[in-house]
């Protein structure tokens, strides 16, 4: 495209440099605009992935070079009958209002994860506690197809930190409509929400939780009910206490 000659268009000197200054002025926000507007590519080496279903190692920026407290403890070797328990002491209860506790009382626990799901996580998230860098999550997603465009999917991530296990539920049997135009999010985004998250999270054994602080911000955007934090010496799985330390 050629450039703008304002002898063609009989512009003042003084209008045309008036353009030209607010013009400048503009470009870095237009560039701004045209990158945001670009599809972000989010860097992960898979450990496990079928048509529907994957395990995968994602890069977490939260963890600085320059800050060696922030990286977690990985690699780390599990076992997976350890995952498998912790996973299925993991329970989810819906957030109710007042109006659907008067009507249908109280939300009952449910679990997280099917067996069949318990069963297929746990081996690959070991596997990928084994291969994980400590700048790296292990992010996991399950679907059940309902339609050619319709599908069941729970999804999230884990990471330790020290003896803390770390679990995040972005999606739990969440519908996701798959778009005809656009990008799909739930797989590239396996620990972001697709819909308002309406759950808490509890884990069994009680005592071994760790309660976390929130920011009002956090409150907010209801990102307070969706991460637990599992102290693993303080579970009944013995073999689990052995990871203390790196």
């Amino acid at each position: 495209m050629r450039g703008l000659d304002r002898r063609e268009y009989g512009l003042p000197d003084s209008v045309w440099e008036a353009f030209r200054a607010i013009a400048s002025r503009l470009a870095p926000y237009a560039l701004l605009l045209f990158a945001g507007c670009a599809i972000p590519m989010v860097p992960y080496r898979a450990v496990y992935e079928d048509p529907v279903n994957f395990v995968r190692l994602e890069v977490d920026y939260s963890v600085l070079p320059e800050w060696p407290p922030s990286a977690h403890a990985h690699p780390k070797a599990m076992r997976a009958e350890d995952v498998a328990r912790i996973l299925g002491g993991i329970s989810v209860k819906e957030d109710r209002i007042w109006l659907q506790k008067w009507l249908q009382g109280e939300a009952p626990l449910m679990p997280a994860f099917r067996p069949e799901e318990i069963a297929l996580l746990s081996q690959q998230i070991a596997e990928a506690f084994a291969l994980a860098r400590p700048d790296e999550r292990v992010t996991f997603y399950l679907s059940q197809p309902q339609t050619s465009v319709k599908r069941i999917i729970t999804s999230g991530g884990i990471y330790l930190h020290g003896t803390e296990l770390h679990f995040i539920l972005g999606n739990w049997q969440v519908p996701y409509g798959i778009p005809t135009y656009g990008m799909i999010y739930d797989r590239r985004y396996p620990m972001r929400p697709t819909a308002a998250k309406g759950f808490y999270l509890f884990f069994d054994p009680g005592e071994a939780t760790i309660a976390q602080q929130h920011s009002l911000w956090d409150t907010l955007l209801a990102n307070t009910n969706d991460e637990l934090v599992i102290d693993l010496t303080k579970t009944v799985f013995g073999p689990i206490a052995s990871l203390a330390g790196r």
